[in-house]
């Protein structure tokens, strides 16, 4: 019987992989204040922006949540969750900003968090220059706030987080196996998570090891031409 054993991906600081590619995030978010108290993290999916704030979050003791999450009442009060957003003075972590659906919300986070020191870290696909926002004055706040971006994972980190991905779902796979992945694979860390993934759920499914066949099988377009 096959068991899917996958649990919520751990985000701990010491399974995080550090690259010239996300070194600008990481130098940003080791320094002790930042202008106006706030941060943009942005860079495509599975460059790991969610990865990072959980790290920030757990060891700043910071109020983590999504950005769908965040609304605001017909009193003014901030919720996440339908949950009061209380005073205090730990930092606001807010993840995926492309789902934000209330902007007078986060308009009113940020001038409370900037009144009360607190200092916000935001994360998001694209950075705040390329989205449109309909409230002006949430608009020019984001738009000044620093940016830190993350790009696609050079050679090395795509290595060592593809072995990482299949470690995460205990998967035992060759390196023959690894190693031709690795250089069928597209360039990005997106295309190594979905790649993982459906080759568990197939191995699962059927009852099988991770080899070659399969994986052309199941991955099929998303893998190129061999080098």
């Amino acid at each position: 019987m096959a068991l899917d054993l996958q649990q919520d991906r751990p985000f701990s600081a010491e399974r995080f992989i550090a690259g010239s590619s996300n070194a600008s995030a990481r130098a940003w978010l080791a320094r002790p204040r930042w202008p106006e108290g706030r941060l943009w993290v942005w860079g495509p999916s599975g460059t790991g922006k969610s990865h990072l704030l959980h790290v920030w979050a757990e060891q700043t003791e910071a109020v983590h949540f999504e950005a769908a999450a965040l609304a605001c009442d017909g009193d003014g009060a901030l919720m996440v969750d339908g949950q009061a957003l209380g005073p205090g003075s730990a930092p606001f972590v807010i993840d995926h900003l492309e789902g934000l659906t209330d902007e007078v919300a986060l308009l009113h986070l940020l001038n409370r968090a900037h009144a009360a020191g607190r200092r916000v870290l935001m994360a998001a696909r694209h950075p705040p220059a390329r989205r449109a926002f309909r409230i002006p004055d949430l608009a020019s706040r984001l738009r000044a706030t620093v940016t830190a971006g993350l790009e696609e994972p050079e050679d090395e980190l795509r290595a060592t987080l593809l072995l990482s991905l299949l470690a995460e779902r205990q998967l035992v796979v060759s390196q023959s196996v690894t190693d031709w992945l690795w250089r069928r694979l597209p360039r990005t860390g997106a295309a190594l998570v979905q790649a993982v993934r459906k080759l568990d759920e197939a191995a699962m499914k059927r009852g099988t090891s991770i080899n070659r066949t399969l994986a052309v099988d199941v991955l099929g377009p998303l893998l190129g031409e061999e080098e």
